[in-house]
């Protein structure tokens, strides 16, 4: 495997190297031992798959809160997306910024995506189907969301927007200006966590900062 550093730091780019004859290939698409550098002690605790039947439409921008957060390994196994990572962590000098890859079946690319970003794609033909190893359950009281649209993140999707559901297409918009407060645990209040509210409340605190402030 062949891994490259992306320009968000602690995010790769990993391509197989396909062994081919006259019958066709084999490629090993996960090792540990190989992504040792990438992967470290984390484990995958889920393997996911979807379909996406509209050339066009998108998926995301979805994350987990801590304690919830989680590493996803993602590949095009038909067709091909253009998957886009989005940097949360406030303390990182790539906060906020965006990169997008193209994965296809053909090209055997992987996007690793680490924990404290954001991850979505759009579908770049029909019947686009990904899949996706994570190191975390799904949690849905932690669940979190970006807009594919936001202004402030300006993520330049390859084809027009055909579709894309109503959950991700009411995540608020980012707000210049303020600083979030901490996540509020569950039980005990709204979720706040960096520049997203998840719930219909929201707790903030003015501050001098030029944009938002936040992870995950």
């Amino acid at each position: 495997m062949i891994i490259h550093q992306l320009p968000l730091n602690a995010a790769f780019l990993i391509e197989a190297e396909p062994l081919a004859d006259h019958r066709g290939l084999f490629a090993r698409f996960f090792c540990t031992r190989e992504l040792a550098q990438v992967f470290g002690e984390r484990r995958i605790v889920n393997v996911n798959f979807s379909r996406t039947c509209q050339a066009g439409a998108v998926r995301g921008m979805h994350f987990q809160l801590p304690p919830h957060q989680e590493m996803k390994l993602v590949r095009a196994i038909r067709g091909a997306v253009f998957d886009v990572l989005v940097d949360l962590r406030p303390e990182s000098p790539t906060f906020l910024q965006w990169h997008g890859e193209v994965l296809s079946a053909a090209n055997l690319k992987m996007l690793c995506v680490p924990e404290g970003f954001a991850h979505g794609f759009q579908a770049l033909g029909p019947d686009s189907e990904v899949l996706y190893l994570t190191t975390a359950h799904y949690a849905p009281d932690a669940e979190g969301g970006l807009r594919y649209d936001d202004p402030a993140l300006g993520i330049k999707w390859p084809l027009e927007v055909t579709e894309v559901s109503r959950k991700d297409a009411a995540h608020r918009l980012l707000k210049p200006g303020r600083q979030p407060l901490e996540r509020v645990v569950a039980d005990q209040g709204p979720w706040i966590f960096g520049p997203i509210v998840i719930q219909e409340q929201s707790l903030w605190r003015e501050g001098p900062g030029s944009g938002p402030q936040s992870p995950s």
